[in-house]
């Protein structure tokens, strides 16, 4: 059986330079509670995870697909010529394989993991806008419980101005070019700290 190489982040982007053109899906992948792995079981542990989750990707992808390590307990996985809809079904196949079974004898705990897709078309033009949706979709599996994969969905707010400031729009906007985040989920982060704030009166 072939496995598929796990290309580092500069090598991952060069890849993807000749696919800027076509269908594509990128599937951000993050292993969660992996620093409770490492602090409970040690990083030899967790570098057994680590090759565990490696060799069920190269593994049980297509002959096309394109698997990267990003840093730490992140990957990222391109599926040229797959709709977002392709994607979410084989990483949820993925995903509860590698969920579903203990890592090793050695290492009995169930490791989960949380995926977010997105592909162009629709969810954006260029390979810049790709990945930043999906790891925005990952940030949303993340916020509804973990252990999930969830596809990207275009987060819109009415911000009226008679509300807003001109002002202050001007600056949300910026600070979301800067951050590569939607208006939207910084809005909702400071909602969450104003929640926060006022706990003892809810």
């Amino acid at each position: 059986m072939n496995y598929l190489p796990i290309l580092n982040r500069h090598d991952f982007e060069t890849a993807l330079n000749p696919l800027e053109t076509g269908q594509l899906a990128i599937a951000q992948i993050d292993l969660d509670s992996f620093k409770e792995v490492n602090d409970t079981l040690g990083h030899a542990a967790g570098d057994a995870v680590l090759r565990s989750l490696e060799r069920t990707l190269s593994g049980s992808l297509p002959d096309n697909a394109i698997v990267s390590r990003l840093g730490g307990d992140e990957y990222a996985v391109a599926l040229p010529d797959m709709t977002a809809e392709s994607a979410l079904i084989l990483m949820e196949e993925i995903r509860q394989h590698f969920s579903g079974r203990p890592i090793s004898s050695e290492i009995p705990r169930h490791v989960q993991l949380s995926v977010g897709i997105a592909s162009k078309p629709p969810h954006a033009k260029t390979i810049t806008e790709l990945l930043r949706c999906a790891d925005e979709a990952l940030y949303r599996a993340k916020r509804e419980g973990r252990s999930r994969v969830a596809i990207y969905v275009e987060d819109k707010m009415s911000l009226k101005s008679n509300f807003y400031p001109k002002a202050q729009l001007e600056r949300l906007a910026k600070l979301s070019n800067a951050t590569g985040r939607t208006e939207a989920s910084i809005l909702r982060e400071g909602l969450e700290d104003v929640l926060v704030k006022y706990r003892e009166e809810l």
